[in-house]
């Protein structure tokens, strides 16, 4: 079989239980290369008869629904998947902007940082349960009244099937990880004495504040970067797993809330340089506020990711 039959074989067993996996493939590339070789025998080429056969076999979602004997009556078999595909996108794009704006604007208003998590977590909360809601009687309404679907239902094609993700541009990634990792650990450790400010005794002003040196604290930073790599490393050489998943979640949610935490107690930037550089008073705020929103993007991010890859092994 061909790199497309083993496409369209993937993407349906992917939205099977486990345990009905293995016979469906028998089953299912039995039949595709039963109807392939009708094709041929008939004087058919063989590329165009594969893509004849999986274009009559449909939309790899439908087939599973039908082989798992799931029904689709929530909502209703004619509007059921594009219902999911609607609710699922607009999950995944909307509740984390909102819990980052809140997250932001709490932070700007100098909430404490407990405040600022909870109010960004339960934004996110409300506006989850408000899309899955009204998008189902949104929904639950046009599967009801056939004027309102006002475009046909296209034919699906072999075209549709999502493309393996390039090896090559995951080592891009990696590279740039890296590079950055290397950048910004070179910034963290000169920055106490690289400064464009300098003190009455001619001494640099660092950007940063002196507690993350003083304290040690700065390594943490420093290990969650070297963490993050490793997982990302493991990622490409392992492939995907619940463990890699998991160790990887970990990571990014350790950074995540270090990141956060040091920003909201006012432990990152170093006020004498502020006001060495002239910078605004508010300034401190306004980066808190920032990185308090990008912490919790991360997180979001991450839950989201980890479900999505969930969903597909």
């Amino acid at each position: 079989m061909s790199n497309l039959t083993d496409r369209y074989v993937q993407a349906t067993l992917r939205r099977l239980p486990a345990r009905q996996r293995t016979d469906i493939e028998r089953e299912l590339r039995a039949s595709i290369a039963d109807a392939v070789d009708d094709r041929v025998e008939d004087g058919g080429d063989a590329a165009a008869a594969e893509v004849a056969a999986l274009t009559h076999l449909g939309d790899p979602a439908r087939l599973a629904a039908g082989y798992a004997d799931r029904p689709l009556q929530l909502i209703g078999p004619a509007v059921f998947l594009d219902y999911t595909r609607m609710l699922a996108t607009l999950l995944v794009s909307v509740v984390p902007v909102v819990a980052a704006v809140v997250a932001f604007l709490r932070a700007v208003d100098e909430a404490p940082w407990l405040t600022v998590v909870g109010d960004s977590l339960g934004a996110a909360v409300t506006t989850a349960v408000h899309i899955a809601v009204w998008t189902t009687v949104l929904y639950a309404i046009i599967e009801r009244t056939p004027a309102l679907r006002l475009t046909p239902d296209r034919p699906w094609t072999p075209a549709a099937l999502p493309e393996p993700p390039s090896r090559r541009a995951r080592w891009g990634e990696l590279v740039a990880e890296t590079l950055i990792l290397v950048l910004v650990t070179a910034f963290v450790l000169l920055s106490p004495v690289v400064s464009t400010e300098h003190d009455a005794n001619g001494d640099p002003i660092g950007v940063l504040s002196p507690w993350l040196f003083d304290t040690g604290f700065v390594w943490v930073f420093i290990a969650v970067g070297v963490a993050s790599l490793g997982a990302s490393f493991s990622r490409y050489y392992l492939s995907w797993s619940l463990p890699v998943a998991i160790a990887g979640s970990v990571v990014s949610v350790t950074g995540a809330a270090v990141l956060g935490w040091a920003a909201a107690t006012d432990h990152l930037l170093n006020p004498a340089f502020v006001t060495a550089a002239g910078w605004p008073a508010g300034t401190g705020t306004w980066l808190t506020a920032g990185l308090i929103a990008l912490a919790g993007w991360t997180l979001l991010q991450t839950i989201i990711d980890t479900f999505a890859h969930a969903r597909r092994s």
